[in-house]
Order: structure tokens, then sequence, then C-alpha cells
């Protein structure tokens, strides 16, 4: 089953995932007929869990008690980007192709 290129771009663009080389789209096609065997797995009158962790009653949380603190300043100089006290992320850093170059790759692959 081929991806398109419009799947491909939205793909990239939610996951922030560059899918320009084969084996990118190769192992994209794989976890896609993956993922399809599931739709063949029977679950009628199977309830959905509300957790994982079925056997127990409830989740243990542990305390959270601040140790350390007053280091935003230290923490935020570490930001290549930043807006007011926020980390802005990603910033940026994948180029992403245009769907012209998108196309003529996969028609290679």
């Amino acid at each position: 089953q081929k991806v398109s290129v419009e799947v491909l771009d939205q793909l990239e663009h939610l996951a922030l995932v560059d899918f320009r080389d084969s084996e990118g789209v190769e192992r994209l096609q794989k976890a896609i007929q993956f993922a399809d065997q599931l739709q063949e797995v029977n679950t009628d009158g199977v309830e959905p869990m509300d957790s994982v962790l079925e056997d127990r009653w409830c989740l243990y949380l542990r305390e959270d008690d601040v140790t350390e603190g007053n280091c935003t300043k230290e923490l935020l100089d570490n930001a290549r980007e930043k807006v007011e006290e926020y980390f802005v992320a990603p910033p940026g850093n994948i180029p992403l192709p245009t769907l012209e170059e998108r196309e003529t790759f996969l028609q290679g692959s």
C-alpha cells in the first residue's frame, strides 16, 4: 500500500518527522501494514480497559516534593527560542520539503 503525498505531508507536519528518504517512507509503510492487522481482530463483546494496570484499583502517585528551585532564568537561558517565560518548541529545525519535492521522491520509491 503506497502512502500518498498528501498523507505524507500531513504526517510530517503533525509529527515533525522528515520522511524524505526511502528508509523513512518504507518504515512508515511497514507501520501502517502492522496497524492494519488490528482491524482483523474481533473485539465484539470486549469492554475497553480504563488502564493497562487493570488489576489495580488505583494508581499510586509519589509525593511531589520540590527540593530545588528558583532557577527559571538559568533554564530559559538554554532555550534557542522563547516567548515570555516559555520554550518555543520545536524551534523550526526540521526543514520540510515542498509538496512537489515529496511527490518526486515518492515516485522513485
